[in-house]
């Protein structure tokens, strides 16, 4: 079944050259043509019911998390990113950086690219998860930005987190970063 006006164009007599081939192969076939019809509109409701997000726990704080990863050598520093929404919706980054940095200062990058992704996607509440211990800390409070270019990132990642209700930056392991 289809909406395609395909029983006009295989059925007129003035087709272009390469229509008339598949008009024949297709004769061999008792084809049948139906209209789809009108949706009716419970089909609507049930395709909206389907994608409308779950939620799975009361207590479940965090709609959207991303992982942050970043690495630098001395060719460059590239990074990922990967947006985790509701209903196994996923937002996939990848970055190549074109300036020479320090893991630390492409961990920061990516975490702002990140954050600012969010907040493009309108994201209020976001989880964020870091395998780099020392950006968690500074970020959380625990360590102090003794660095001034991680010092610039740090106070621009906190005004970032600003603009969320709900931000939480969390430290996984690297083999769970994957």
């Amino acid at each position: 079944m289809t909406d395609l006006p395909l029983l006009k164009v295989l059925s007129k007599p003035d087709i272009a050259k390469r229509m008339v081939k598949w008009v024949v192969k297709l004769s061999e076939f008792d084809i049948q043509y139906e209209s789809r019809g009108p949706l009716k509109g419970q089909v609507l409701v049930d395709f909206i019911v389907d994608l409308t997000p779950k939620q799975t726990s009361i207590n479940e704080d965090f709609k959207w998390s991303f992982l942050v990863y970043g690495a630098s050598n001395p060719k460059g520093s590239e990074a990922g990113i990967i947006l985790e929404g509701p209903n196994g919706v996923h937002l996939k980054q990848a970055l190549y950086f074109c300036f020479k940095a320090s893991n630390y200062q492409v961990e920061y990058e990516t975490l702002i690219i990140g954050m600012l992704l969010a907040k493009e996607m309108g994201v209020s509440r976001l989880m964020v998860k870091s395998d780099l211990q020392l950006i968690v800390g500074q970020i959380t409070g625990g360590f102090q930005a003794k660095d001034p270019h991680l010092s610039l990132y740090l106070n621009y990642v906190k005004t970032l987190a600003e603009s969320f209700s709900t931000f939480n930056l969390i430290h996984v392991p690297i083999d769970q970063n994957s």
